[in-house]
C-alpha cells in the first residue's frame, strides 16, 4: 500500500491556545473583570488628580482602539490620527461655543465632519501603500493642526475655552466622578464595538487586506472600498474622543494634538498587540499611566520611560498580547471533493487495492 499522503488538505493550526493561561486570556469574562476594575477605581482613588489622570487613560484607550482599526485589522500605517480628535473637538467645542449648546448635541456633526474628513484624506491616498501613505497622514496631521492655529474661528494660537461640561438628563456629569464613569461607559461600548468590528465580515476583509492586498483583490475583494471603511470608522473613533477630550478640559488649543500624541496612540497599538482589542486596552493604559507612575524621577522619567519602551520591544516584539487566530480541526467524517481522506485504501485503475 502506498504511503505518500496529501498533508495540504490536513488541519492547519495558527497560534491555538495551548496552555490554560492562554485559554484564561482568551476568555469572555476578562473583558468584564476590566470593566469591573475601571468603575471600582474610584472606590481606590477619588482625589481630583486621580480621577483626571483616569479619565486622561480612558481616553486614551477609545483613541488606541480607533487607530487599532486602521493599523491593527487593516495594516494602514497612520501617523496622523491625532487630526481626527482634532476636528472632532474643534467641532464640538465651535458649535457648543457658538450656539450655547449642550456638547452632547454636537455629536452628530462631529460624526459628519469626522467622516467627511475621513473621505477627504482617504479617498485620494489610499491608493498607496506603506511609507507613502504614512507620510500623507502625517502631513495631514500637520495640516489640521496648522489650520487650527491660523483660523479666527478656532481661536488662533489661543484655543478655544470655557466648553461646557456633559449633562444628561438634566443631570450635571462634569464633576469629576461623575465624569469619570461617563467616560468609562462610553467607551467600553466604544471598545466593544470596535472589538466586534474586528470579529465581522467586514474586519475578516481587513484582515485579508493586511496580510495580502493583491491576493485579497484577486479573491474579489474591493480592497480601495474596505481599507476607506477603516478609515471612517477610525475617524469616527477619533472623532468621539476628541469630544470626550474637549468636555474633560473645557479648553483646546493646537498644541493639545502635536504629532507627539499620534506616535503615542500607535505606540500604544503596537507595544499591547496590533489586531488585538485586549492587548491594545492594555498598551494604552500602560502609555497614559507610566509618565504619572514616574513623575517624581522629573525630567529622568522620559529617559525611563523610553529606556523601557525600547526594552519592551526587543524582548516582546509582537507586543504584549498579540492576536492569536487558527483554524479549527475539521471533523474526521467530513470529506470533499480533494479526494479521499488519508486513511482510505488506495485503490488501483481495476477497482482492486494493490
Amino acid at each position: 500500500m502506498s504511503e505518500n499522503v496529501d498533508t495540504s488538505r490536513a488541519p492547519r493550526r495558527i497560534g491555538k491556545p495551548a496552555s490554560r493561561v492562554s485559554r484564561l486570556f482568551e476568555s469572555r469574562q476578562l473583558g468584564w473583570a476590566a470593566f469591573a476594575i475601571a468603575v471600582l477605581f474610584p472606590f481606590v482613588l477619588a482625589s481630583n488628580y486621580a480621577m483626571s489622570i483616569g479619565t486622561t487613560a480612558v481616553i486614551f484607550i477609545l483613541l488606541a482602539s480607533g487607530l487599532n482599526i486602521v493599523v491593527g485589522y487593516c495594516g494602514l500605517l497612520d501617523l496622523g490620527y491625532i487630526a481626527f480628535m482634532a476636528v472632532g473637538a474643534y467641532t464640538s467645542g465651535i458649535i457648543s461655543k457658538a450656539w450655547q449648546l449642550p456638547i452632547l448635541f454636537t455629536i452628530p456633526a462631529v460624526l459628519l465632519m469626522c467622516i467627511l474628513a475621513g473621505l477627504i484624506i482617504g479617498g485620494p491616498t489610499l491608493r498607496l501603500r506603506s511609507d507613502y501613505l504614512a507620510i500623507v497622514t502625517l502631513g495631514f496631521g500637520e495640516i489640521i493642526r496648522l489650520t487650527a492655529n491660523n483660523l479666527a474661528i478656532t481661536g488662533g494660537p489661543s484655543g478655544i475655552y470655557g466648553i461646557p461640561g456633559v449633562s444628561l438628563f438634566g443631570l450635571d456629569l462634569s464633576g469629576p466622578v461623575p465624569y469619570y464613569y461617563f467616560c468609562v461607559v462610553v467607551v467600553a461600548l466604544m471598545v466593544l464595538g470596535s472589538a466586534r468590528l474586528g470579529k465581522s465580515r467586514l474586519g475578516r476583509a481587513w484582515r485579508f487586506v493586511r496580510e495580502d492586498e493583491d491576493a485579497a483583490e484577486a479573491m474579489g475583494i474591493h480592497t480601495y472600498k474596505v481599507k476607506l471603511a477603516a478609515y471612517i470608522f477610525g475617524a469616527i473613533w477619533g472623532g468621539i474622543g476628541g469630544v470626550l477630550f474637549a468636555s474633560h478640559l473645557s479648553a483646546i488649543s493646537p498644541q493639545s494634538f502635536v504629532f507627539l500624541q499620534s506616535a503615542l496612540v500607535l505606540m500604544a497599538v503596537v507595544l499591547g498587540g496590533m489586531g488585538n482589542t485586549r492587548g491594545v486596552v492594555v498598551g494604552a493604559v500602560v502609555i497614559s499611566l507610566l509618565p504619572e507612575f514616574l513623575r517624581d524621577m522629573g525630567n529622568l522619567r522620559y529617559v525611563i520611560f523610553g529606556v523601557v519602551l525600547v526594552a519592551v520591544m526587543v524582548l516582546r516584539p509582537q507586543g504584549f498580547w498579540p492576536s492569536r487566530a487558527y483554524e479549527p480541526d475539521r471533523p474526521p467524517a467530513v470529506k470533499d471533493d480533494a479526494g479521499p481522506s488519508p486513511d482510505a485504501p488506495v485503490t488501483t485503475a481495476k477497482g482492486g487495492t494493490p
